[in-house]
C-alpha cells in the first residue's frame, strides 16, 4: 500500500510598519488556522535561525553607523538562511509557514525607506536564490501618524523606529507599491479600523486559501 503523498504546506506573511498591530494580528492567524486542524510554523524576519538573530540583533540594535547597502545585504543573508532551513523544509513537510514579515519588509525599508531601489533588492535577492514568493501576504497599512501614537508607549525603539517620518513614508509608498503590483498575492488592510473588523477580514480573506488546502487534503471548513 503507497504511502498518500504529502500536501506541501501554504507559506503566508504578514507585513506592516511600525504600530499597525502585527502581533496581535499574527497570533489571531496562528490560532485561526490552528483552530481549523492545520499545522502552522511561526517565524520572524530579521530572525527565524540562530544566524538570522544574531544579525536581527546588529541589525536593530548596534550602535554603529551602517551603509544603506550593508543593510540590505544583512538582511538577504538572514533571508537566505531562513529560507533554506526553515521555511522551505516545513512547507515540503505538509506544514503551513506564517512569518512575521518577509521579503516585501526589504522592497519597503530597505528598497523605499534606505532609497537602494525596490528592483535592485529584488536582483539582489534571486541572485541569492530566494524566489519563494508567499502564497499570500496581508498587508496591515494606516497612517504614519497613528502608527506612532501607537507605538508612543513603548519604553524603548530599536534603531529603525527611530528613523523620521519621511523615511517611513517612502516604506509605505513602497509598501503600497508592491501590493498594486501584485493584488493577488498581497492584501492590504486597513489597520486603523477597529480590532474586531480587521480580524473579520483577515478570517474573510485567508478562508479560500484554508478551504483549497482542506479540501486536498479531504477536509472543509464546512
Amino acid at each position: 500500500m503507497s504511502t498518500p503523498a504529502v500536501v506541501p504546506g501554504k507559506f503566508l506573511s504578514l507585513e506592516g510598519l511600525e504600530g499597525v498591530g502585527k502581533t496581535t494580528n499574527l497570533e489571531f492567524i496562528q490560532e485561526t488556522l490552528q483552530s481549523a486542524g492545520v499545522s502552522v510554523l511561526v517565524t520572524r524576519e530579521p530572525g527565524g535561525t540562530e544566524l538570522g538573530e544574531a544579525l536581527r540583533s546588529v541589525l536593530l540594535h548596534s550602535q554603529h553607523a551602517m551603509q544603506a547597502e550593508t543593510e540590505m545585504l544583512m538582511m538577504a543573508a538572514s533571508r537566505v538562511e531562513h529560507v533554506a532551513t526553515v521555511i522551505l523544509p516545513a512547507l515540503a513537510s505538509g506544514q503551513w509557514v506564517l512569518s512575521d514579515r518577509y521579503l516585501d519588509a526589504s522592497l519597503a525599508y530597505q528598497g523605499g525607506g534606505r532609497e537602494i531601489g525596490v528592483q535592485r533588492v529584488k536582483d539582489i535577492h534571486t541572485l541569492a536564490g530566494v524566489t519563494r514568493m508567499p502564497d499570500l501576504t496581508l498587508l496591515l497599512d494606516m497612517p504614519i501618524a497613528l502608527g506612532r501614537e501607537r507605538i508612543a508607549v513603548r519604553n524603548a525603539t530599536d534603531r529603525i523606529e527611530a528613523e523620521a517620518d519621511p523615511f517611513f513614508e517612502r516604506c509605505r509608498s513602497a509598501y503600497l507599491a508592491v501590493a498594486k503590483e501584485d493584488p493577488v498575492r498581497v492584501k492590504v488592510i486597513d489597520a486603523s479600523k477597529p480590532l474586531d473588523i480587521v480580524q473579520t477580514k483577515i478570517a474573510q480573506i485567508l478562508a479560500p486559501l484554508l478551504e483549497e488546502t482542506l479540501l486536498a487534503n479531504g477536509r472543509s471548513l464546512g
